[in-house]
């Protein structure tokens, strides 16, 4: 979809729009957002970044997806120009930026131009995890970039976190909790329906801050022990720094019930060349029993990782 496609919808006399989840934690669906929520949210992300009225917009998203069409809200709300740059990883922005909206995928063109520091005040990067040697690269290229956490239903992201901080903080006026599972309950006052209970397990600092542990759903119950894949997964960039992407899924076990499980995309040496220096390193409960080499790893269209149960792997 294009700007104009999608500014034509946005400027008709509904009330709402149609928007598709990103389907990393299921099939994707059509949902319906309430513009007033979308108008709401923006002026939340302008009021984080202090835009206003001439800021521009830079987008190399496609106009299908909510972080693109969010930036034409906030461009509206800013009384700002948004600017939509044709989808790439090799993007150009010739000109001064108050905000730039990527997915990881498109991150690594910023370290070809770390020129672009001077020009690009703010980017946002969002759709899924950012590689940890990625965003080291980025901290030292010195670009004032931040992860969002939020997902279609919120009308994008509901909090930020600096490159160089592992807490998310909320935009304006948006408060959070946690429920019996210890899972991230969002509050967002101004929203026609103002609490959205979430699967992401965090270690809530604040009301207003969090440090994101993992999905519920994704959860592997090991021997009574619940193990956090995406816990595990920091782990081991911390202690292997592996050269590939992966991921660590469940995979059964007669003695344990499940048990973790590494999938990597990458060859099999280079894999076993890591698998050895995670045996050093990490806690037996927390290694991963098996480890299976692919080709590649099996994404959404927005670029989140699927994971796939080990036994279910071709």
């Amino acid at each position: 979809m294009t700007i104009s496609e999608f500014e034509g919808i946005w400027r008709n006399a509904d009330t709402h729009i149609e928007a598709q989840t990103s389907g990393s934690t299921g099939k994707p669906k059509t949902i319906r957002l309430s513009k007033a929520d979308m108008r709401a949210s923006a002026h939340a992300t302008n009021a984080f970044f202090g835009l206003g009225k001439g800021a521009l917009y830079a987008c190399p998203l496609d106009f299908c997806y909510i972080a693109a069409r969010m930036m034409v809200v906030r461009a509206e709300d800013a009384a700002g120009i948004v600017s939509a740059i044709p989808p790439s990883n090799r993007f150009i922005i010739p000109y001064n930026v108050d905000l730039l909206a990527i997915v990881p995928s498109q991150a690594e063109c910023l370290l070809h131009h770390p020129e672009w520091t001077d020009t690009i005040k703010n980017v946002i990067i969002g759709g899924a995890p950012l590689n940890e040697n990625l965003r080291n690269a980025l901290i030292r290229c010195g670009y004032n970039a931040f992860m969002t956490y939020g997902m279609t239903e919120t009308c994008s992201h509901v909090a930020l976190r600096p490159l160089e901080s592992e807490c998310y903080k909320a935009l304006p006026g948006i408060t959070f909790e946690t429920d019996p599972r210890g899972c991230l309950v969002i509050d967002i006052p101004y929203f026609n329906e103002p609490h959205v209970v979430t699967n992401d397990i965090v270690d809530l600092k604040s009301p207003t801050e969090f440090i994101w542990i993992g999905r519920a759903d994704n959860i592997i119950n090991s021997g009574g022990k619940k193990l956090s894949p995406e816990d595990i997964e920091s782990e081991i960039h911390n202690k292997a720094n592996p050269p590939f992407s992966f991921y660590i899924t469940t995979a059964p076990d007669p003695k344990w019930g499940h048990v973790p499980a590494m999938v990597a995309e990458c060859p099999e040496d280079e894999l076993a060349s890591v698998v050895t220096k995670l045996r050093e390193q990490m806690d037996h409960s927390r290694l991963p029993r098996h480890y299976k080499a692919v080709k590649a790893i099996s994404r959404t269209t927005s670029g989140k990782i699927i994971r796939i149960p080990f036994e279910k792997l071709p």
